[in-house]
Order: structure tokens, then sequence, then C-alpha cells
């Protein structure tokens, strides 16, 4: 069995080495929502000069795409951060493709890992074509997404992207999830009932039809 990572204490040592430099590299910040984006940007915002990236086709529907990038800005505009957003065009449709095949999976499961490497490949692409020196997620703060998985994805695809360094992380750590249900309250932020995609959206519905 693969020995598991702690990729907080990567994170950790990675900032270190960046504050003794006494240079702030540029960072492509994939964010698939305001809440999720509250501790990273508070654990990130001193060391890295951040640009959003909000490459999100997976959620469905539209409207609620639409709702957590809004969300997103308004906690942006709340803070007073003047952080550059990237937006990519929604196309649930097409970006469903490769996730059909897969629709009786559990969340979890190799739909989710298909669906973290999509987006995570479309960051790298972004970040190296527009001379970032690192790329990371805010995903793992959720306690429903596995920081083993999305980091070894992250981990894997900066192979084929030598010019950006993928930025280890585990944001639930530290009680980082904890810390960002305070934010989220101070803020009173909308925060969602389910992942995103069409799939977990119907289990969340089949969910409240049995309330």
């Amino acid at each position: 069995m693969e020995n598991r990572k702690n990729y907080n204490n990567l994170l950790k040592k990675e900032l270190q080495n960046i504050e003794i430099s006494g240079k702030k590299p540029k960072l492509l910040l994939h964010a698939c929502c305001g809440p999720c984006f509250t501790i990273p940007h508070e654990i990130l915002k001193d060391f890295f000069d951040i640009t959003i990236l909000y490459n999100n086709s997976n959620i469905y529907p539209k409207t609620e795409h639409d709702r957590r990038l809004n969300e997103l800005k308004k906690y942006l505009s709340d803070l007073g951060a003047k952080i550059e957003v990237i937006e990519t065009k929604y196309d649930n449709e097409n970006y469903n493709l490769e996730l059909e095949p897969r629709a009786s999976d559990k969340e979890g499961h190799e739909r989710c890992r298909i669906c973290f490497k999509k987006r995570l490949k479309e960051g790298f692409e972004y970040a190296s074509k527009h001379g970032f020196d690192y790329f990371g997620t805010v995903m793992t703060i959720s306690r429903y997404k596995n920081a083993q998985d999305i980091n070894k994805i992250g981990e894997n695809l900066q192979i084929d992207y030598p010019t950006v360094k993928w930025l280890y992380a585990d944001f639930k750590k530290d009680n980082g999830y904890e810390k960002s249900l305070i934010v989220i309250k101070e803020h009173e932020m909308y925060f969602q009932e389910y992942c995103g995609c069409k799939y977990s959206y119907n289990a969340y519905l089949e969910k409240q039809a049995k309330k």
C-alpha cells in the first residue's frame, strides 16, 4: 500500500522556502466557490501574487455555477481584495461526456478523480501559457474531497508542465474546514448543499425527497 503523504506539512515547508527567498511567486489558484476559497486565501495571500481560475463546467445547473461564482466575487469585494478572476466558458454538456460512463459511481470514487483531473489539467495549461510559477486548488479544504487523490493528480500533471510547480496542500488540516465555517457565517455566504455535478445534484434531490 502506498504511503500517505502529509501535504499540509509539504505546504508549510514550501511557504517557508518562499519566505526565505524574499520573492512573491505568481500563483494560479483554482477555486470552486467562495466558501472553499476563504481559508486557503488567508494562508496563501502573504506569500503569493494570486490569480483565481474559475473553470467549473462540472457544476450543475448553470444557475448554481453562476451563484457560486458571484458569491466568490462578493467575498473578494467584502475583503477589498483586488484579485483577478479568470472565468472559462461554461459547457456542462461536453464536460460530462467523459464522466457519463461513471454515472453510477458514488461520490469520492473514479468519476470524481476524472473530474479533478479535467479541471486541474485545464489549470496547468493556462498557468503554463501565461507565465505562472505555481498552480494549485482550494478543493482540499472540503471534508468530502480526498487530498491524497487531488495532490497525486496534480503531481502527475506537473510532469507535463515543467515551468509550473504544483502547490501541495491539504487545507482541511489545522481545523481549516472548521475555520472556514466561521468565516462563512461572518460574511453570510451562500453555502451549497451538494458538491456541484449533476450526479451529486440528483443524489441531493433524492435525499431531500425522502425527508
